[in-house]
């Protein structure tokens, strides 16, 4: 009876992977980006002394910020959608909101790890090198 729903959620699972995997590239693309942008101002900065954590935060801060601009977005349409979709099943479920905080965390640590890569190598440069090169 329900078969058509399971292979639309299967869909929708691979999709929603695939999506994330997208995301998640792009999201490496930007923060290497980023870096390759500020390394002087990066480099300066450990001349100067600042410590491993203010380079991380400098980094990762203003995608943290963006990331949760994007969860508030997203919270509300979602909710909708699955009530709406929900409607027409004959035995109905309440969404509750920790399933959307769950998602919002998820969603948040998996856009750190990725930012992080960048932030770490970043915070780690050799500043000689880079203020050297003009």
């Amino acid at each position: 009876m329900h078969d058509d729903v399971k292979r639309m959620g299967q869909i929708f699972n691979s999709f929603a992977l695939f999506a994330i995997l997208v995301a998640c590239l792009g999201l490496f693309a930007l923060s290497a980006f980023l870096v390759e942008q500020r390394k002087k101002e990066i480099s300066i900065r450990l001349v100067l002394g600042a410590p491993f954590k203010n380079i991380y935060q400098l980094l990762t801060l203003d995608f943290m910020k963006l990331i949760l601009l994007s969860i508030l977005i997203a919270i509300p349409i979602g909710w909708y959608t699955m009530k709406r979709w929900l409607e027409d099943f004959a035995y109905r479920i309440l969404i509750s909101w920790d399933i959307f905080l769950i998602a919002g965390i998820l969603a948040l640590l998996i856009a750190l790890l990725t930012i992080s890569y960048q932030s770490v190598s970043a915070a780690l440069l050799k500043p000689l090198k880079n203020l050297r090169a003009e």
